[in-house]
C-alpha cells in the first residue's frame, strides 16, 4: 500500500504557534530575506501614509533589482554589518504598520518556509523567537495566509 506511505498533510497538520515578539529581526537581513518587496499599491499606499508624492517616495526609499521595486535597505543601528528596513524603529516597531507590505504582513507564514520542518525549525526560528510560541494557527489559516501571499505577488505581476 504505497499510497499510505505518501502523506497528503503537510507537516504542520497540527497547526503551528506564533506570536510576534516585536524585536524587529524580521525586519532585518538575514541573507536570503533581504529584501521587501512592493507591488504598485503597496508604493502608492506607503508613500500616502507618508505624505509623498509617488516618485518622491520611489526616490527615497526605493530600487530596482531584477526588476522588482524593493525598499532601499538601510545600516541597522544595532550592528554596522546588519541591514535594515528603513522604517524600522529604534523601538523595532514599524513606522508604516498600517500600510506595511504584504510581505511583511504575511511573515512568518511564507511558502519556502513552510516547505521543510526543517527550515522552519531552523533558520525560521533562528530568526524569529516568536516561533513556537503565542497563538496556535490551525494547517488551513497557515495555508491560507501563505497563498495569499504568493497570489498577491502573481495577481500583481
Amino acid at each position: 500500500m504505497i499510497s499510505n506511505l505518501m502523506s497528503t498533510e503537510p507537516w504542520y497538520e497540527a497547526g503551528l504557534r506564533f506570536g510576534c515578539t516585536h524585536c524587529g529581526n524580521c525586519c532585518k537581513s538575514h541573507g536570503e530575506y533581504a529584501y521587501i518587496y512592493l507591488m504598485e499599491p503597496e508604493v502608492e499606499a506607503i508613500a500616502e501614509h507618508l505624505g509623498l508624492e509617488v516618485e518622491v517616495f520611489r526616490e527615497r526609499h526605493t530600487e530596482v533589482d531584477e526588476g522588482w521595486t524593493v525598499i532601499r535597505t538601510s545600516r541597522s543601528a544595532s550592528t554596522s554589518s546588519s541591514r535594515a528596513c528603513p522604517f524600522l524603529a529604534e523601538d523595532n516597531r514599524c513606522g508604516i504598520y498600517p500600510v506595511r507590505p504584504v510581505q511583511c504582513r504575511t511573515w512568518p507564514f511564507w511558502d519556502e518556509n513552510l516547505r521543510r520542518k526543517t527550515t522552519w525549525e531552523g533558520p525560521v526560528r533562528d530568526t524569529c523567537p516568536g516561533i513556537g510560541e503565542g497563538r496556535l494557527y490551525t494547517a488551513d489559516e497557515i495555508e491560507t495566509i501563505a497563498r495569499g501571499n504568493e497570489e498577491w505577488y502573481a495577481d500583481q505581476d
